[in-house]
């Protein structure tokens, strides 16, 4: 592979992810694409942003699982906590996208939902994703890794949901890809954040009205569209 391309926190918007790769020139034959995350949630388009990642990873692209991924997956389990975190994090615009009942749902969270064909089809592809991925050089990961913490050990959980402590703390050898914290919480722009302590933050908050973000690796070049 040529190069590495990594692109993370889609949510739903559809049209941003089509435009980036056309930018990006992507090509499955000699590229290695690497998807971070949270394809669902707060856009517009989360069931054909699923679909769509669905078709690149059937093309060969590393395919990551997100928290909102995570939060869609566990509420069709009939988790009662998740579901009522999922509502409070977007599940409607994802509800809706798949032209769910339960998206009309005001006020508050359902106490269930109901799993369409469509639905599990597409939650059987998310919850059989990978939370992180690790090469040589680099690991790739949703949220971040534990600082004191083999990544191969830690609680998928905390690799989805973590911050400040991977923010702050990360002292490693290996250069950290991550999303889930818009760049604009970690230096106050949208820009991708290269870190002093050799992490890489692509959270655009493309979805926030910031940008979507494609990092090519190893020369660290940034793609984006707005």
């Amino acid at each position: 592979m040529n190069r590495i391309l990594a692109i993370s926190d889609i949510h739903g918007e559809l049209d941003k992810l089509e435009s980036l790769m056309e930018l990006v020139n992507y090509d499955p034959q000699h590229d290695q694409l690497i998807l971070l995350g949270d394809y669902v949630d707060r856009g517009p388009k989360s069931r054909e942003v699923v679909e769509k990642v669905k078709q690149l990873h059937a093309q060969g692209a590393i395919v990551l699982m997100g928290n909102h991924d995570h939060m869609m997956v566990k509420s069709f389990e009939q988790d009662p906590v998740f579901i009522e975190r999922w509502f409070r994090n977007g599940a409607q615009a994802t509800l809706a996208s798949y032209g769910h009942a339960a998206a009309q749902t005001e006020p508050g969270a359902p106490a269930s939902l109901e799993v369409t064909p469509e639905v599990q089809e597409h939650l059987d592809f998310l919850g059989g994703l990978a939370h992180y991925h690790e090469t040589d050089e680099y690991i790739f990961v949703h949220g971040g890794v534990h600082p004191q913490t083999p990544v191969a050990e830690t609680d998928p959980y905390k690799l989805m949901w973590i911050r400040d402590e991977f923010h702050k703390g990360y002292q490693g050898e290996k250069t950290v890809v991550f999303g889930h914290t818009p760049t604009e919480n970690l230096h106050g722009k949208h820009d991708v954040y290269f870190g002093e302590n050799n992490i890489i933050g692509i959270d655009g908050g493309a979805v926030f009205g910031g940008r979507l973000h494609c990092l090519e690796l190893p020369s660290r070049k940034v793609y984006s569209v707005e």
